[in-house]
């Protein structure tokens, strides 16, 4: 083939790449949007309704605990049916659960609303994976990865901007309506770019040795699984790093807004600019990160270090010592040193996972981030409500620490393996 056919095939591969992982950013940006909308509205529904913390941290439970079970059999569903079906009923999960937030009278609409959304979260993972490793070339793989992590945290960025916004000038029926009417506009996008998500790349006759080996480990019974795993304590490790690690996270995401008006007096409108603050600082400490990667062969050490001081930040948030001014900057500096671990925490866990296993790994370790964040709304509200108005960002700290803990535990066991 002539040189000049090689680049111009070059340039359409390229050219086809850069437009799914655009489009599979925008997805997964929706998806981490929409795990945020309840969160957002929590002091709106509180002055609607009289909810209490437990209450509305139920909501939250609700949503991760639906997604938690969805999404290993999302995964299965996706290997027989393809991905295109699934994204789109995940999107249209969202689109319904924010209808029906904007028309709640009740708790249990809320609490519907909440598992719909968890249904549809559930697909998420499998489906962008899936799609990122079937359609995309393998040079640029790694620019996938990296996007699709970055467009999560931006989309976890823009609901407490959007939502706050319109809920201060507009009431909270209209932010939720106005949260579905965005999602809908990233389903028609998604349905209009099937075509781009559909099917399998080239690359794959090059690699077809080791998808032979993950397919035929796929066919394994669940029990055969199941002892594969027992014998990988360092995977289970990895299960209780992301469990402790979403703790934190889900702390910051629901009780974040609360906590600033009630310690610091801020205005819910600047609350929620800290809280996106704190996601769009963790996706630039990702970028970050991602030279360290490179320069330390070590990763758990940044690990342990940047999870550390993401806590120490929220120490010094609970003191409730600090203006107003330095705790918004401290939510941000919280952001960024847990966004910093983010690169070198994947390369930790790839250490670990048995060749041909991937697909199993990733639902342990989601699975995990899951159990934490249906738990975390639950026990941290019970703080708020107890009077301990400082307690989840403690809380938060010390599950960072926890986290941190286990990142060289799994190195460890990954040694002796």
């Amino acid at each position: 083939m002539a040189a000049s056919e090689l680049s111009v095939e070059d340039t359409i591969s390229r050219k086809q790449d850069w437009s799914i992982i655009s489009l599979i950013g925008v997805v997964h940006a929706s998806s981490h949007f929409f795990q945020l909308l309840l969160p957002t509205l929590y002091v709106f529904l509180a002055r609607e309704f009289g909810f209490d913390y437990v209450e509305l941290g139920a909501l939250a439970t609700t949503f991760f605990l639906v997604s938690c079970l969805g999404q290993a059999s999302s995964g299965f569903v996706v290997d027989r049916i393809g991905p295109i079906p699934v994204l789109l009923f995940g999107l249209g999960g969202f689109v319904v659960s924010g209808i029906i937030i904007g028309f709640a009278t009740s708790y249990w609409m809320l609490w519907i609303a909440a598992a719909i959304g968890g249904a549809g979260n559930s697909i998420f993972h499998p489906v962008d994976y899936s799609i990122i490793n079937h359609r995309v070339s393998a040079r640029r793989l790694g620019h996938a990865f990296s996007v699709h992590g970055l467009t999560g945290n931006l989309g976890w960025a823009l609901t407490p901007l959007f939502v706050s916004a319109i809920a201060s000038d507009h009431g909270w029926r209209a932010a939720a309506f106005s949260a579905a009417g965005l999602v809908a506009i990233v389903w028609c996008a998604a349905f209009l770019g099937r075509h781009l998500l559909a099917g399998q790349h080239a690359k794959e006759v090059a690699q077809a040795a080791e998808e032979t080996t993950e397919k035929s480990l796929a066919r394994e019974s669940a029990w055969q699984t199941l002892k594969i795993l027992c014998r990988q304590p360092a995977l289970w490790g990895a299960f209780l790093f992301f469990a402790f690690s979403s703790m934190a996270l889900s702390s910051v995401q629901n009780y974040t807004i609360p906590m600033l008006g009630s310690v610091y007096h801020i205005d819910p409108l600047v609350a929620g600019t800290a809280l996106s603050a704190y996601m769009v600082t963790a996706a630039v400490g990702m970028l970050a990160g991602g030279f360290l990667v490179g320069a330390d062969a070590r990763s758990e050490r940044t690990v342990f270090m940047s999870l550390c001081f993401a806590g120490l930040m929220l120490v010094f948030l609970g003191t409730g010592w600090l203006s107003p001014s330095v705790a918004v900057v401290m939510v941000g500096l919280a952001g960024f040193f847990s966004g910093v671990a983010a690169p070198s925490r994947d390369m930790l866990i790839r250490r670990v996972t048995p060749k041909g296993a991937t697909g199993t790994v990733y639902g342990l370790v989601y699975s995990g981030m899951d159990v934490g964040s249906s738990l975390a709304p639950l026990m941290f509200g019970a703080m708020l409500d107890a009077g301990l108005n400082r307690g989840p960002w403690f809380g938060a700290a010390l599950a960072f620490c926890i986290s941190a803990s286990m990142a060289v535990w799994i190195a460890k066991a990954a040694a002796k393996k």
